[in-house]
């Protein structure tokens, strides 16, 4: 019997290529989207052209009554959701003598409450039926920091310590919670860089490249799987070996 996924950022990126790796392993996916819906909707296509099932459903998840709304859809379309992956984000550089509440309040809302608001909805029913897997998406600056991204990385720390303490809390329950930090990942979120910073990135990284989303969804794909299923509480970074 086929089961559920729910990605959510899914429309394009690191979210894109999970979906369309989950689906081709045979899981139903729910595609996630703030506000690219032609991106979703196109994955959806891509999706069900291959023979798989798949909805794409609009949520901000830094909005609990939202979340509420998706996982309710989800349920409807598809049962209950087994597979949570948390992957949606924003990104933006300042200095943070010159972030606002705003700047600092939505990267906390979109990275860490919308991770706290999508496990809460997620759980009951994985607690239910003593199974179910939770990938959190953090990043490498979420390990070491990044400069002049103090509330991004500050909030993708919080996601490591969030991953950490729920796996220790469901574990019992057979419940698997981990944690995947990319590196450099070749993304519209890093389509700001300069090619000179992106030369200097690929320099720094020994394996001498930028990673692609399909790194990270191979890593996704990894602890989903039947494979992943003694490993909680864990941080996997694919990084090309950026950070070690």
């Amino acid at each position: 019997m086929k089961k559920t996924a729910l990605v959510t950022g899914a429309s394009r990126g690191i979210g894109r290529a999970a979906a369309l790796a989950l689906a081709k392993e045979g899981w139903r996916v729910v595609l996630n989207y703030f506000s690219s819906e032609g991106s979703a909707v196109a994955a959806v296509r891509e999706i069900l052209d291959a023979g798989g099932e798949a909805i794409a459903v609009q949520a901000d998840v830094s909005d609990p009554g939202q979340v509420g709304i998706l996982f309710a859809e989800a349920e409807k379309r598809f049962g209950p959701v087994e597979l949570l992956v948390n992957n949606a984000g924003i990104s933006q550089q300042k200095l943070l003598t010159d972030l606002s509440d705003e700047d600092w309040r939505r990267m906390m809302g979109v990275h860490l409450d919308g991770c706290f608001y999508c496990c809460r909805a997620a759980l009951p029913a994985m607690i239910r039926k003593k199974a179910g897997k939770i990938i959190n998406l953090s990043s490498i600056w979420g390990m070491v920091g990044g400069s002049c991204e103090v509330h991004y990385s500050a909030a993708k720390a919080g996601i490591i310590g969030l991953t950490k303490a729920l796996a220790k809390e469901v574990g019992p329950s057979g419940i698997q919670v981990n944690c995947v930090a990319p590196g450099v990942i070749a993304t519209e979120m890093n389509g700001q860089l300069s090619p000179e910073d992106l030369a200097a990135l690929r320099e720094e990284t020994p394996l001498g490249r930028i990673g692609a989303p399909e790194d990270v969804a191979a890593a996704i794909l990894f602890l989903a799987s039947p494979a992943g299923d003694f490993i909680t509480g864990q941080v996997l970074s694919p990084n090309g070996g950026f950070v070690i």
